[in-house]
């Protein structure tokens, strides 16, 4: 549970106490679950234009193993994502699609192509951080990790 106030801050209004008990966790659950679905929807985009139109753009961007990038993408963004959403190994997954971005970043927003004037870097930067804090965050109380009890 996160801390409600630190010990010497009293509520403003102390009838609220209940609802600042729960309201934290219930906002985290909408944050992971959005995530896990926003990435969900990429990812199955990605399925449905089929596995070869993956590795051609892979190709096109010049990266190394075109095939095990575009399977590993598509993984993320569909297993791994929905995992996300249903907080099952929550930190093991959502860090994996914390390198993800930090690699799209990297390769089309980093040295060679940033540009603040250009934009577009803002999105990546954005999602990533949030997964990332997901990943340091872990399931939390409304979670499949909660319910077996068990966090990867």
């Amino acid at each position: 549970m996160l801390a409600r106030t630190p010990a010497n801050t009293r509520l403003l209004i102390p009838g609220l106490a209940g609802f600042y008990d729960w309201a934290p966790e219930v906002g985290y659950l909408l944050l992971r679950v959005t995530m896990g679905a926003i990435f969900f929807v990429h990812g199955w985009n990605k399925v449905q234009a089929g596995f070869a139109a993956e590795v051609a753009f892979f190709v096109r961007a010049g990266f190394a193993l075109p095939a095990l990038c575009a399977f590993a993408v598509i993984f993320l963004e569909t297993v791994a994502a929905a995992c996300v959403t249903v907080g099952l190994f929550t930190r093991f997954f959502a860090a994996a699609i914390a390198v993800e971005l930090g690699v799209i970043f990297i390769a089309f927003h980093g040295p060679k192509g940033f540009s603040v004037s250009k934009g577009g870097y803002e999105y990546v930067l954005l999602m990533g951080v949030v997964v990332l804090f997901i990943a340091l965050a872990g399931g939390r109380r409304y979670s499949v990790d909660r319910v077996i009890g068990k966090e990867l």
